[in-house]
Formats: C-alpha cells, structure tokens, sequence
C-alpha cells in the first residue's frame, strides 16, 4: 500500500469529495440505526429482542450486519439481508437459466439488467422479513407479558413493515451509492462500519470488566499490584495475541496471488512497431473475498427464522422446533439448553454445514466474478497470449484449471478460518463445560480485515491514478 500516497491524494478535490460522501452516508446510516420502528414501547419491543438473539443465530447475524439496528429495534432492523438473499438467489438463477447467463455476460448493459433484478426482489423480501420479525418479536412480548396493555391495529402493521422495507431499500440505495464512488463494495462497507460500530460498547464493557478489582488486582511479580483484573487480564492478553496471530494469517491469504506472464506478440505498422512487452495477470487464492462466508451465513440461518415463525403460530410444531434446532449455531448462549447431556452429534452439525456452504459458493462466487472465457478473448483481441497455451479456447481452459486449483486451497483455507470461533468453543467445552461464544465475532472479524484490505486496495489504485494525472499535469506546465 502507497500510503503516503493516499494521503496525497486526497488534496485533489475529487477524491476528497468521493471520501467526504463515503463518510456522509456512513454518519446517515448510524443515524437510521438510531430511529425507533413506530410500534408500541420501542423499550419493550428491545427486551423481546433480546430474548429473540438468545435463540436465533439469524437474529443475531442480523444485528451484526445492521451495526446493531436489530437490537435497538430501528427501522434499519431488517438491514442488508433481503438485498444479500436476493442476490443469490438472482445468482443461481443466472448460473441456472441460459438466457441470464447470456445476458450477464452482454457486457454492462446486461448486468445493469440483472441488478435491478436484484433491486425488485428485494423488495418483497424486504416485505416478508418485516413481517416475520414484526409478528415473532409482538407475540414474544405477550408470551413474557412484555406489552399486555398494546395491541397493535392493522394501520400499526402497515405502518412498521412500511418503515422497516423502507429502512432496507434505503441501506441498499446507500450501499449502491457507496460503489459509485469507485473506493470499495457499497456492501461491504456497510457491514464492516455495522461492525465496526458495535467496538465502543465491546470495549467499553471488556474496560469495566478489566478495571474491576473489587475480586482482587494482578500482582507484577510481587513489586506492585496493577489496579486490574487478574483473571479478565490474563483472558484479554491471550484473545489479544490470538486475534493478532488470526489477523496475520487472513492478510496473507487475502493477498495470496498466483502471477501468470502474459506475452504480446510484436506488430509493425508502418514505420512504428507496437507490442513485444510483457505484462501480468493477477489471479487471487480467495478471488471471492468475504462474500461466501456473509452468504453462507445468511443463507444457512434463514431456516432457524422460519422454524421461528412456525412456533410462533404452533408451540408444540415439531417441523419448527427441528429447523430452529438443528440450524442455530451452537454458542455460549443456547449450549446449555440445546446440549444439557453435554456435545452430541447435533452440535457438529451446523459447523459442517457452515463449512460446506462456505467451500461451495467460494467456487459459485469465484464463477461469477472471474470469467475465464471473457478473459481469454480479451487477450486474444489484444494479440496477448500465455507462453505455451494457444490462444482462444486453450487458454480459457488453462485459466480455468488454475483458478480450480486455486479454488480448492481458497475455500480450504476460508472454510477452516470459519471455522475457528466452533474450534475455539469446542476448547473451552471439553476444559471448562461450556463455550465461550466466539461464532459470529469470528464472522465479524473475517469480514472486517477482508473488506478493509479490499477497501484499502480500491483506493490506494485510485489515489496512484490521481496523482499521476497531477504529475502529468504539472510536468505539461
């Protein structure tokens, strides 16, 4: 990363102007965050979901995604889910249906086509969401006497699943704002500031924790006591030294690359003769970045959410206690309730679906992204070619070969980082009787450090452009 270069750049006005509405819309989304949905005791609604986030790992996937607009219970509550389930699904129709393929691959025209696609079924999405989330969290308030003296009309129900689509398409419409920008993924900025966001009160809650000495303060070799917790000390110095060793190892997969030399063959036209250089080809481990685990994770917890809904309206439903059973993630939270026997072959469960979905859409998304035929005839209309592969169709076929390979190690490598925080709680279950809850900040910590070097490169490529025109600029003066 150039970044003294960075910090150059952003003296010419039009980056600085990209960057300042980068951070005005991240400021507008915090303040959505805040704004309550209008039903009933915005306080009571937030106890009930509280007790939701204990039993689902989509509500809690949820509020990590919406920068904690889920456990507020703002109109943002829906968040970013509908647009990410709408997009696979848009995704797999492509894969699936000839006639979108072919329009995804006409060029910008055709994958403006495919976006608003997205954009529509997000819509009804958005709908159906608001609606489970507002009838499961208004009958978990009558269900622990939470809102007796509430009933809500039907113009209190339009009104809320109203605010809360509505939140959704404005989170898409600010994401879409964000890429325009050409700094990085609107999306994905999103979810890393909703991360991001939630640090304060981590922090601020592990500080209260650590500077607790009412239990006795940590002796430094018998010279003098530090004014802190001995036991919070000792567990946030080794999370911290983890997290550290974590971070490292997911930069060097992140930027893990196989370099292809890419030869263009000589041509003399007239008296001038162009071509005859070489040039690269970058293809990255994990081309897909972060996108499998966000949608591995939405997709494998939207299940717990219907088996939610169905108990909501039937208790004693066997089919909906199975769904929210067997796909909630095992955490410190529900292991108790869950596995009172202790592990069974259940809590293996959901890891390994997690895992394979994971592995799985690292190749879909991989496809998608990387179009290897695309790429091969690019080149050959360049006059480029690989050295000892002929161009056209040998060379789409030697790009594919790598990038399957490539793949393989990739989604190896991305589904056992996923699975960290369930190694992790596996740990503490056999040392101390129960997990220590690590699944979804294992997720956020995935994407945070995959996004900001995503984010980091975007803008380091456009801070070079841009200074480069400025020195062009002054050398023509």
């Amino acid at each position: 990363m150039h970044f003294k270069t960075i910090f150059k750049s952003l003296k010419n006005k039009d980056m600085l102007k990209r960057v300042m509405a980068i951070l005005g819309i991240i400021v507008a989304y915090r303040l959505l965050a805040q704004i309550p949905v209008p039903m009933g005791d915005a306080s009571t609604f937030k106890e009930a979901v509280s007790n939701l986030m204990e039993k689902s790992d989509f509500s809690n996937f949820l509020n990590l995604i919406s920068g904690g607009g889920l456990a507020s219970f703002s109109i943002i509550l829906v968040g970013l889910s509908p647009y990410i389930t709408g997009s696979i699904v848009v995704q797999l129709l492509t894969k699936a249906i000839p006639r979108l393929e072919e329009l995804s691959n006409d060029g910008e025209s055709g994958r403006r086509k495919i976006n608003q696609w997205t954009r529509i079924l997000t819509v009804p999405l958005a709908i159906i969401q608001s609606i489970a989330y507002i009838f499961i969290l208004y009958h978990s308030t009558l269900s622990a006497n939470l809102a007796t003296d509430f009933t809500p009309t039907m113009g209190d129900w339009a009104l809320s699943v109203t605010a809360m689509t509505a939140g959704s398409i404005i989170l898409m419409w600010m994401g879409e704002l964000i890429t325009e920008q050409g700094v990085g993924n609107g999306i994905s900025t999103l979810i890393f500031a909703s991360i991001i966001s939630q640090l304060p009160t981590t922090m601020a809650s592990l500080g209260a924790s650590l500077f607790d000495t009412s239990q006795g303060s940590l002796s430094l070799f018998g010279w003098f006591e530090l004014p802190v917790n001995p036991v919070t000390f000792w567990i946030v110095l080794g999370f911290s030294i983890a997290m550290l060793i974590v971070i490292y190892f997911l930069v060097k997969l992140n930027e893990a690359q196989r370099i292809i030399t890419i030869n263009y063959a000589k041509r003399v036209h007239g008296n001038s003769s162009y071509g005859g250089i070489k040039s690269i080809l970058p293809i990255k481990m994990i081309a897909a970045g972060v996108i499998p685990v966000i949608f591995a994770t939405a997709f494998l917890s939207l299940p717990a959410l219907i088996g939610q809904v169905i108990t909501t309206f039937d208790s004693g439903n066997e089919f909906g206690a199975m769904l929210t059973s067997v796909f909630s993630a095992p955490s410190a939270n529900n292991f108790a309730a869950m596995y009172p026997n202790g592990i069974t072959g259940q809590w293996f469960v959901y890891p390994a679906m997690y895992f394979l979905l994971v592995f799985l859409f690292t190749y879909f998304y991989t496809s998608i992204i990387f179009n290897t035929k695309e790429i091969a005839d690019n080149l050959q209309k360049q006059g480029g070619f690989i050295e000892g592969v002929r161009p056209g169709i040998a060379t789409s076929k030697y790009l594919s070969k790598v990038v399957t390979r490539l793949d393989l190690f990739g989604a190896l490598a991305l589904g056992l980082v996923a699975m960290l925080p369930f190694i992790t709680d596996y740990i503490f279950i056999v040392v101390t009787g129960a997990p220590i809850g690590l699944s979804i900040s294992g997720t956020g910590l995935l994407i945070v450090v995959t996004v900001a070097l995503e984010n980091l490169r975007s803008i380091d490529s456009r801070a070079l452009m841009i200074t480069y025109d400025d020195f062009r600029n002054e050398s023509e003066d």
